[in-house]
């Protein structure tokens, strides 16, 4: 666990680390033995630096998701993401976590034109953030350019099966691999992603059954999404799994309903400037007796 020391500066609590270093690609990578992983893998989204500070001590990975186009700016889907933004909120989550392996989305249209191009990109992306590694989302297709950024020192997570920047081509954001050929391609797009160097696979709104065989099939850690509980690990998007929004996806399990106890601070905080009851004697400045 890391302790918090108060910034006199800012006011701000910043992390203490406790001696020890941040996980590793090599050391994530190398949990999954004999096909499988004895303690999963913990990840979840971050965006901000005190929201990294909060999960870092809980986490093996910390994924800057491109989710943040819908959780923090809100729009209608991660497609309108851009690099800059991945880049300033990457920053954030690095300067605010020690011990978490840190990685950052590649947006839409960063990366598919051509493995230079995702080169160029992702090489952008880790030395404005400090982070670990990047993610893509897509299979067969993107297999080259993995091979192209892992062979050129960029260590690659890749996400198969309902790849929301796709969402258009999609039609939605329903479960995938329901009927044979597609759980085949699915599968085939695992194998591909995780045989051209990924460390890691991102198995998101696919069939249980489904995640169960693509973890038993590849090398590499499986991280689920509305997958299976035998993937080598799991990962949401934090907001949603503390309750932060209204409508809560099939596969998130709230942990908390912070929204409601959000609402009824600030109701409280309302009350009392309303009132003229705060701030009292201990929130104001008066001459030292």
């Amino acid at each position: 666990m890391s302790t918090f020391t108060i910034d006199t500066a800012t006011s701000r609590a910043t992390p203490t680390p406790v001696p020890g270093k941040r996980m590793t690609v090599p050391g994530l990578k190398g949990r999954k033995v004999d096909g499988r992983t004895e303690q999963p893998i913990v990840m979840l989204t971050a965006y901000t630096m005190r929201m990294a500070q909060l999960l870092d001590p809980h986490c093996e990975m910390l994924l800057v998701g491109d989710s943040l186009g819908q959780v923090i700016y809100g729009l209608p889907s991660t497609v309108p993401v851009t690099l800059e933004m991945m880049c300033n909120h990457g920053a954030a989550v690095v300067r605010g976590s020690w011990h978490a392996l840190v990685a950052v989305d590649m947006p839409f249209g960063s990366y598919e034109a051509s493995p230079e191009a995702a080169f160029a990109s992702a090489a952008r992306v880790m030395k404005e953030t400090g982070c670990a590694a990047v993610k893509l989302e897509g299979g067969e297709a993107m297999a080259p350019t993995i091979r192209f950024l892992t062979e050129r020192g960029i260590p690659v997570i890749g996400h198969v099966g309902l790849t929301p920047q796709a969402v258009n081509a999609l039609g939605g954001y329903g479960a995938r691999g329901r009927s044979e050929a597609e759980a085949a391609k699915i599968r085939a797009d695992a194998i591909a992603v995780a045989e051209a160097g990924a460390f890691s696979v991102v198995l998101e709104g696919v069939m249980e059954s489904l995640a169960t065989d693509i973890t038993r099939a590849v090398p590499v850690p499986t991280i689920g999404i509305g997958a299976s509980a035998e993937c080598d690990g799991q990962v949401l998007v934090t907001e949603d799994m503390l309750g932060l929004f209204e409508r809560t996806p099939r596969f998130v399990k709230r942990y908390d309903d912070l929204a409601s106890r959000i609402g009824a601070a600030v109701a409280d905080y309302a009350g009392e400037v309303r009132a003229r009851s705060f701030p009292t004697a201990d929130q104001t400045y008066r001459p030292k007796a």
